[in-house]
C-alpha cells in the first residue's frame, strides 16, 4: 500500500490480508459469497464498495453503500478511485518490457541510471539493483514512514493544510535518504515505496520519458483501459467516482472527506487512478502473456518470502497470495487516503477480481477474494 498511517500500514500484516499465486478456483456460482463480502464490510463500517470480476462467463460487479455520505448517492461499479500500490504492477511492467528490449538490465545498478541518488546515511546506489527496487528488497528506508512526512500528510491537520503540495520525485527520494538502510540490499525484505519512486525515476533516465508516459503509451492505450489515469499533479477525481472518506490517523475520530488531494505525494509508488473493469482486464492480461514476453513474465512471478507471511510471497511488483482454500491468486493491494483497493487474478488469467473500498480505517478486502475463489 501506498498510504502509512496507524490504520492503514503498508507492512507484511497488509499482504497476508489480501493477495496470492497459482491455481484454479472453485466456481463461485451467482457469486453469492461475494455479495455478502461486499454487504458485510459496509456493515462494518465502510462508507461503499464496488466490486467487479471477470470470469470465463464474462464481466460482473456488485456494488453496496454509498459513495457520497452528504447525498446518499450510492457506489458505482463505473466509479474511477485511486488505486494506490497497485500503481506498482504498472511500473514493473514497464520496467521488464524495457529489459525485453535490451535498453536495461534488472540487474543495473540503481547508480548507473540515477548516479549519486541514493547516498547518505550507508545509502549507496552503487550496491543496490534495479531487481531490488522491483522485489523490496533493497532495503532502502520507505519515505511514508518518515515521522515528519507522517505528521504533514497523514495528521488531520498536517493533511488539510498540505493536501495540494505538490512534490518532486527526488524529494520524496531525498526523505528516504535521510535514513540508513533497514538492511544490506538483498539480506531482507521491507515493504518501500521509495522503491517505486526511484523505479519511475529509472524509466525516465532509461526512455527521456516519464513513468506516466511509458504506462500510458506501453499499458493503459494498448488494452483500452478507459478508465485509467496517472493524474500527475490533477487534484480531482475524473467522473464518475464517488466520495473518499478517513479518519486520518484516528480510528475513534470523525469522519473526513479526503477525495480531493495531489497524488505526487504518491507519484510512481501509488497515484493511478482506475476502475474494476480496468484492472480485472489488466491483471488478466498481464497472467496470460499479453504484456510481458515469457522470460520476463517469469521473472515477475519469481518471488521472496514476506517476513511473517507464511500464504504470501512478493515478486516484482506482483504478489503472490494464497486463499483460505488453497486457491493461489496474483495481484497487488493499494491504499491511499479514503481508498482501499485490492485487484488479483488466478496464474491463467482466466478468473480476475478488483474490489475498492471508499474509506480506510475497516472492512477486510481479502474476505471479498475469499468469498470470490472460495465460496459458493
Amino acid at each position: 500500500m501506498f498510504v502509512r498511517t496507524a490504520l492503514m500500514a503498508a507492512t507484511a500484516a497488509a499482504l497476508t490480508a489480501a493477495l496470492a499465486a497459482p491455481a484454479v478456483a472453485a466456481p463461485a456460482a451467482g457469486h453469492q459469497a461475494t455479495r455478502k463480502a461486499v454487504r458485510a464490510a459496509v456493515e462494518a463500517g465502510v462508507p461503499g464498495v464496488t466490486a467487479t470480476a471477470r470470469d470465463p462467463h464474462g464481466t460482473w460487479s456488485t456494488t453496496a453503500g454509498v459513495g457520497d455520505a452528504r447525498t446518499g448517492a450510492p457506489r458505482s461499479a463505473s466509479d474511477r478511485y485511486r488505486v494506490g500500490s497497485i500503481t506498482k504492477t504498472f511500473v514493473a511492467t514497464v520496467l521488464l518490457q524495457l529489459e525485453a528490449e535490451g535498453r536495461l538490465s534488472l540487474d543495473d545498478t540503481v547508480d548507473r541510471w540515477l548516479p549519486g541518488v541514493v547516498a547518505g546515511q550507508g545509502n549507496d546506489g552503487r550496491r543496490v539493483t534495479v531487481r531490488q527496487l522491483l522485489n523490496h528488497t533493497s532495503g532502502i528506508f520507505n519515505y511514508t514512514a518518515d515521522d515528519d512526512f507522517g505528521r504533514t500528510y497523514f495528521t488531520k491537520d498536517g493533511f488539510f493544510q498540505h493536501r495540494y503540495d505538490t512534490l518532486a520525485p527526488a524529494g520524496l527520494v531525498a526523505i528516504a535518504m535521510k535514513h540508513k538502510p533497514a538492511f544490506a540490499p538483498g539480506t531482507s525484505w521491507a515493504y518501500s515505496n521509495t522503491n517505486y519512486i526511484l523505479a519511475g525515476m529509472v524509466i525516465k533516465a532509461v526512455t527521456g520519458r516519464s513513468y506516466a508516459e511509458e504506462i500510458t503509451d506501453r499499458v493503459i492505450r494498448p488494452l483500452h483501459l478507459t478508465g485509467t489515469s496517472l493524474p500527475g499533479t490533477r487534484t480531482t477525481l475524473p467522473h464518475p467516482s464517488s466520495r473518499a472518506y478517513s479518519k486520518l490517523t484516528d480510528p475513534d475520530g470523525p469522519t473526513y472527506d479526503v477525495t480531493a488531494l495531489n497524488p505526487s505525494m504518491a507519484s510512481s509508488a501509488g497515484e493511478l487512478v482506475s476502475t474494476g473493469a480496468d484492472l480485472t482486464r489488466f491483471y488478466e492480461a498481464l497472467l496470460r502473456g499479453k504484456l510481458l514476453a515469457p522470460r520476463q513474465l517469469k521473472e515477475m512471478k519469481t518471488t521472496v518470502p514476506v517476513p511473517g507471511a507464511s500464504n504470501s510471497a512478493y515478486g516484482l511488483g506482483l504478489i503472490d497470495h494464497t486463499l483460505s482454500c488453497g486457491v493461489h491468486v496474483w495481484g497487488h493491494d493499494g491504499g491511499i487516503h479514503g481508498s482501499a483497493s485490492t485487484a488479483v487474478t488466478t496464474a491463467d488469467g482466466r478468473h480476475a477480481l478488483a474490489v475498492n473500498f471508499n474509506g480506510d480505517w475497516a472492512g477486510d478486502p481479502g474476505a471479498v477474494l475469499d468469498a470470490e475463489f472460495c465460496g459458493d
